[in-house]
């Protein structure tokens, strides 16, 4: 199985805790999937939303392709998320009962299909995320020492 990651939402860990990972097809214009083989394609504020049973991808920036005509897609567009009734249903019910927020993760290309990971997510904290931040600089710490210990 190849996979070929083309964009991450690195921020998404730091400013949401992460319950539950999905992962999604996209419906995608040629142009798009045009532009994302050539990885320029931006997650940074993407997020899912519900409307009548579906699943949209929303803020997630695809640049033009530089070789597009006229029929070229516009960049910010609403993107329909392609997942199993059984998973939309669980989504439903868990981003309405609990005010949790659908986040998107990883964009990739699986066995040549473009697929989303999307997250379910809680907001972070200030103060949640000072804790990450020194249990990160820890970490680095306790690498270093031992790292110089092998030397």
């Amino acid at each position: 199985m190849s996979i070929k990651i083309v964009a991450q939402n690195k921020k998404a860990r730091y400013e949401y805790h992460i319950l539950e990972t999905w992962e999604a097809g996209l419906v995608l214009q040629g142009t798009e999937v045009k532009s994302l083989r050539a990885g320029k394609a931006n997650l940074k504020d993407s997020y899912a939303r519900l409307y009548n049973g579906e699943v949209f991808l929303h803020n997630c920036h695809i640049s033009p392709y530089e070789k597009g005509t006229h029929s070229n897609h516009d960049p910010e567009r609403v993107r329909k998320l392609l997942l199993n009734k059984r998973e939309i249903h669980k989504l439903m019910g868990s981003v309405e009962e609990k005010g949790l927020t659908l986040v998107a993760m990883k964009l990739y290309f699986k066995n040549g299909r473009a697929k989303i990971e999307i997250g379910l997510a809680r907001g972070k904290k200030l103060h949640d995320k000072r804790e990450d931040i020194a249990k990160r600089d820890a970490k680095r710490e306790m690498d270093r020492i031992t790292k110089r210990g092998r030397e």
